[in-house]
């Protein structure tokens, strides 16, 4: 498969843009090199590997980092809470709060939104998915939840992948009201969940750490939530009281360093996905959106 540039539309214009991506040389490496795929697999997808970084990330010392990448990655900074120079660390800056009005949350009732700021994909059935991904890169749900009474629930059902990359606002949202489940936790791999490496590999969303809660709603069924970990993600941390009544917008939890991918995966015929989601998926290419914006609407 050719290395190609990530391209994304910025759903706000219409434009057809090119994502910056941190370390997109050692991504090239890593996927598209059989000496690096042997590292890949050895080293690069090991919990200690990304646990030595995340510890590294929290030192006093890492918000050296912080201008640099702001300015490498052009991060609008206008939407956060603290000034630069008040967080502690790069970790503590990279799951940074935004301000009070940042985003603005679509709280009509028969709409959903978008649990965090990325690039999404949509696919109303599964099946379809191989016109985004390597035909061939085998995915069950009784693999990617462990369970096979919840796989049997969603089969056939819709699945929404929202992709953070490192630059991205990294803390995640729930789409709508409900009753919040405890969370489950599934060990695994740290793979990257760049665009580079899931497209040849589906199967990652199988194999890496990832934790899953069910939130009930009473307009789209049962929605799994699916938080899904990654190279360099430290871990995942879950900020919301089990088993309780969550709004539309209320924070679920948020990512430590790097990139990270949140999916929702809905019983059949419950949603409908905005069609130009839709669409673009369908074209292969993802559509740039954020945290509480509509992405669909209660299915009729």
């Amino acid at each position: 498969m050719k290395f190609e540039k990530i391209k994304y539309i910025e759903r706000k214009t219409g434009e057809i843009k090119e994502e910056k991506v941190m370390g997109e040389g050692a991504l090239k490496f890593l996927y598209y090199n059989p000496f690096g795929s042997l590292l890949l697999n050895t080293v690069v997808k090991r919990k200690f590997l990304s646990e030595i970084y995340g510890k590294k990330m929290n030192k006093p010392e890492s918000k050296m980092k912080i201008a640099g990448f702001i300015k490498e990655m052009n991060i609008d900074m206008n939407d956060y809470a603290r000034d630069i120079n008040e967080y502690k660390s790069f970790n503590d800056f990279f799951y940074r709060e935004l301000k009070t009005g940042a985003r603005t949350i679509d709280r009509t009732e028969s709409v959903l939104v978008s649990p965090a700021d990325g690039k999404i994909l949509a696919y109303e059935n599964l099946k379809e998915k191989d016109k985004f991904f390597v035909k061939g890169s085998e995915f069950t749900l009784e693999e990617f939840f462990s369970d096979k009474e919840l796989a049997k629930k969603y089969e056939d059902g819709t699945f929404v992948i929202v992709r953070l990359a490192p630059a991205d606002y990294h803390r995640f949202h729930f789409p709508a009201a409900g009753k919040i489940s405890e969370t489950k936790k599934i060990k695994g791999y740290y793979y990257s969940v760049s665009t580079h490496a899931i497209k040849r590999n589906f199967r990652i969303f199988c194999e890496n750490k990832r934790e899953y809660a069910i939130l009930s709603t009473k307009k789209f069924g049962d929605i799994a939530m699916i938080d899904v970990g990654a190279t360099m993600v430290g871990s995942i941390v879950q900020t919301y009281k089990e088993n309780s009544f969550v709004e539309k917008g209320d924070e679920k939890g948020y990512f430590l360093f790097g990139g990270s991918t949140c999916i929702l995966v809905f019983e059949k015929d419950k949603i409908q996905v905005d069609e130009d989601i839709i669409e673009n998926t369908k074209n292969g290419i993802e559509t740039r959106i954020y945290m509480g914006e509509k992405i669909a609407h209660e299915k009729k």
